[in-house]
């Protein structure tokens, strides 16, 4: 009797030891990560942290567009400082005009003197009026005020291969014909250079509910159209499938890859279904969870996508283009549900860190991903309010991440704690590393864990780490987010928690935290 009076004191003594270590954060594994500088044969394309903007709620309007008599600060209409905060990003690539908007979009209805261009209903988004105010010239003007590459989606599900034809000429012809001229006419003499261009939007949906049989034949007709003009080389691009649907994949491959330059995929995250989403605020932590999990599937998915394109593409010259994804909440309450408007937390930038991640891992295949969207709608950089403007946690982790834009990828091999959650887990920690052309590696992290840190020890294959700094994303709240009363509630600082020792790095990330740290 007193020996089992004192094994039941022993063991309430060690569960009670162990209760405490996980309300103070003590962690007793060693996350290890073994980075291999010596591989780095993969490039990560600048394009991966691409954009999208589409005619959708107050994306544009407002968004970007105010018009040149507006009294908030523009260029030609164009807000300036939406267009200073996205200067920060480096933003290689912007797709417009959609999206389900594209495939009932008319471009020439979009140039011209403004006050005579025709208005139509947005039917798709909220079934308002659409000005046309915003068009191919504000867009591409927008393009150069960034710096960055015009990605233009053209209209498939209700256009016409005339009209596509018409609108590559009109932006790329340098010569004499009656789309260069009639571009001359509205003030733009030099034609632009068009890198990307889309042959329709979701085919198998908005874009005319199209079998994937069907449209492979449609994409070799209207891509015919879609043509080269001296100065110009555009890549084309076919509509792909939304997630997992290998058999969209393989019959359009099958059928036309030869007439293809890259495939689209779309893959949006929530912690519930297209019916309920859930909140992008109010939340426990099954919903951080879960959306987390739904975030780390794309992971197998893109394998299974490359392994379908290898069959058809040996050589690789087919680029995987993932140009909508992120997270899609329920509509905020008031706001009209057609404008996608939502809020965008501390989980939301992990999300994000973790998409990040897994793109930057498939970058040999993936060569391009568009987060939905730039502004005001869904997993947006930037939220305004008239003449106010802020960034949110994900324009964060795009700024923190752009070290990755055009380095090289250094393959990692990672040994994590898992992350649970009732009878589920997930991997604690999501990774991934690059070297940039000074040969500085960068390493970004995150910690997926809400409650724990996590003890990390990251060693090198190729190379002996002497000095290391960084950056960290976190919050004390999981729902923690910027608003324009306080606006940098959420905001990167500086990274104290690592140092080198034996060529190796030791750093305890913080829980539910993004870290990229810079190893010389």
């Amino acid at each position: 009797m007193k020996r089992d009076l004192i094994i039941t004191t022993i063991l309430l003594i060690v569960l009670v030891g162990c209760n405490a270590n996980l309300k103070t954060g003590h962690v007793n594994t060693v996350n290890k990560l073994v980075i291999h500088a010596d591989a780095n044969k993969v490039t990560i394309s600048p394009e991966i942290y691409g954009h999208f903007a589409e005619h959708l709620g107050r994306c544009v309007y407002e968004g970007f567009w105010v018009g040149p008599n507006s009294t908030i600060p523009n260029t030609r209409g164009i807000r300036n400082d939406v267009v200073d905060a996205l200067k920060k990003l480096n933003v290689p690539v912007i797709r417009w005009p959609g999206g389900c908007f594209a495939d009932e979009y008319h471009w020439k209805d979009g140039v011209g003197p403004v006050e005579q261009r025709p208005s139509m209903v947005n039917t798709h988004w909220g079934m308002i009026t659409e000005t046309n105010r915003f068009g191919t010239h504000e867009f591409m003007d927008l393009c150069e005020m960034l710096g960055c590459q015009a990605y233009i989606s053209g209209n498939v599900g209700s256009g016409t291969p005339e009209e596509m034809q018409d609108w590559v000429e009109y932006m790329t012809f340098g010569g004499k014909s009656q789309m260069a001229d009639l571009r001359r006419a509205n003030g733009r003499e030099k034609p632009w250079k068009v890198k990307y261009f889309a042959v329709g939007n979701e085919n198998w949906g908005c874009g005319g509910n199209m079998t994937p049989e069907y449209y492979a034949d449609v994409f070799k007709r209207y891509a015919t159209y879609v043509r080269n003009y001296p100065g110009n080389n555009v890549t084309k691009i076919a509509c792909g499938p939304s997630g997992a649907d290998y058999h969209w994949l393989e019959v359009l491959l099958n059928k036309a890859a030869g007439q293809m330059d890259a495939i689209s995929m779309h893959y949006y995250v929530m912690s519930g279904d297209w019916n309920k989403k859930g909140s992008a605020t109010n939340f426990d932590e099954t919903g951080w969870f879960n959306v987390l999990r739904n975030t780390l599937e794309l992971d197998g998915i893109l394998k299974k996508a490359a392994d379908v394109m290898a069959k058809y593409d040996k050589q690789g010259r087919i680029g995987l283009y993932v140009d909508e994804w992120g997270t899609w909440w329920d509509a905020e309450k008031g706001d009209n549900p057609g404008f996608l408007y939502q809020q965008n937390t501390l989980r939301d930038a992990i999300v994000a860190g973790c998409f990040l991640n897994i793109f930057n891992q498939h970058c040999d295949r993936v060569r391009m991903a568009n987060i939905a969207q730039i502004n005001n709608v869904l997993q947006a950089m930037v939220l305004t309010k008239g003449e106010k403007m802020m960034v949110t946690p994900t324009y964060h982790v795009f700024e923190m991440f752009k070290v990755h834009q055009g380095a090289q990828l250094l393959p990692c091999d990672i040994n994590s704690n898992p992350y649970k959650n009732g009878s589920e887990s997930l991997t604690g920690l999501s990774a991934s590393a690059s070297k940039d052309k000074s040969g500085k590696i960068h390493i970004s992290i995150c910690n997926l864990n809400p409650e724990l840190p996590a003890e990390l020890e990251c060693g090198f294959e190729g190379f002996a780490a002497k000095k290391v700094t960084g950056r960290i994303l976190t919050a004390e709240a999981m729902n923690a987010h910027n608003t324009f009363e306080k606006p940098d509630a959420v905001r990167p600082v500086e990274f104290k928690g690592m140092e080198v020792k034996d060529s190796k790095i030791l750093a305890t990330i913080p829980s539910k935290a993004v870290v990229v740290l810079e190893a010389q």
